[in-house]
């Protein structure tokens, strides 16, 4: 970290996917003032009911006026209906960006497996309209980071194997852009988002069971919303063109998460297989990127796979081997105490 620097200060922020469970917090911790209060947060997505609804919460309000939206362009936060698909789209929502934090995705394994072109068009396609728009109107941004997934890591699925190539696309973008930073962060399993298995875990048990557990060996890195947003943070301020951030973060076995939910209920555990394109063990450094690994306090870099952007300073890789989910696992004290603190506990 290079210091608690105003990164936000008088900016103007573009959040592909806003509306989604770390697209609204990353907006909530931007707007606190932490980094610097920006001159403006643009909320681009298609889903014209979640803007709506997060327009709504911002205006403390129960009901639609037609002030909330024609009053709109003089607040800090700003809503624009789009599609990270289609270039225009992008182009017109880059104008006069100082910041873009691209957290648009297709991301569940499953629907990406069924479906995946779509996957292409959302994960490949719209990161590529994000360097062509900025390469073909000279924009002056400073900098996009992509958010991506330990699935993006040695990917045995669609959806991990575009966000690996996304990953590429953006770091390419260093070249095409010379004057704008491209950066990656990349995390795990973050709890309670939407469509994670914790969630469906707790319906579950609410539900009065059965548990659905897809195998017995299964493990995940176990992050919190907030932390994802601290790696994204941490990447802004101090990561260097083409670098990836991956956050220091521990895992847990899956069935001790499932026992701690359970606790003392009497809940039926069933073991279904895994789903397609699932992995038993996640990866969030593979043993090639190990070599190219640097330690940045909380979190690690990963110096971009393009020799032209790697520093010529010789580096000390900090990593002899990959960094798995399979190792350093939690005890069922420790999933306790990480599901408290982020009130996931089911009530007794």
């Amino acid at each position: 970290m290079k210091g608690a620097r105003l990164i936000f200060k008088g900016k103007k922020i573009l959040i592909s996917g806003g509306t989604g469970s770390l697209g609204q917090k990353l907006i909530s911790r931007i707007l606190t003032g932490e980094l610097g209060l920006p001159s403006k947060v643009i909320v681009f997505s298609r889903d014209e009911a979640k803007q709506h609804q997060m327009r709504l919460e911002w205006k403390h309000k129960l009901s639609a006026t037609d002030e909330i939206i024609y009053r709109e362009p003089t607040d800090v936060l700003e809503f624009q209906i789009g599609d990270i698909r289609n270039f225009h789209s992008v182009q017109m929502a880059l104008k006069d960006v100082d910041i873009v934090i691209n957290a648009a995705a297709l991301k569940q394994v499953p629907t990406c497996e069924y479906f995946p072109f779509e996957a292409v068009q959302t994960n490949i396609h719209g990161a590529n309209n994000i360097v062509t728009a900025i390469a073909c109107n000279d924009f002056k941004v400073e900098t996009v980071v992509a958010v991506s997934t330990d699935k993006a890591c040695k990917p045995v699925n669609v959806m991990g194997m575009t966000k690996s190539i996304q990953e590429r696309i953006l770091i390419g973008g260093n070249l095409k852009c010379p004057q704008t930073r491209f950066i990656c962060s990349r995390y795990g399993n973050v709890l309670a988002s939407r469509g994670s298995v914790i969630p469906l875990f707790i319906d579950q048990i609410k539900r009065g069971g059965p548990v659905t557990i897809t195998d017995p060996d299964m493990t995940r890195f176990m992050m919190s919303l907030d932390k994802a947003v601290d790696t994204v943070f941490a990447a802004i301020k101090s990561a260097d063109r083409g670098e990836t951030y991956i956050p220091k973060v521990p895992s847990a076995k899956i069935t001790d998460v499932v026992e701690v939910l359970v606790d003392r209920r009497r809940i039926k555990i069933e073991y279904i297989g895994i789903r397609p394109g699932e992995k038993v063990h996640e990866v969030l450094i593979s043993d090639e990127e190990c070599y190219r690994t640097i330690d940045r306090g909380g979190c690690f870099a990963i110096q971009p796979i393009l020799p032209e952007l790697r520093s010529s300073e010789e580096i000390t890789p900090c990593l002899k081997k990959e960094y798995t989910s399979a190792e350093a696992l939690m005890s069922k004290d420790e999933i306790r105490d990480l599901l408290r603190k982020n009130n996931l506990l089911i009530d007794s």
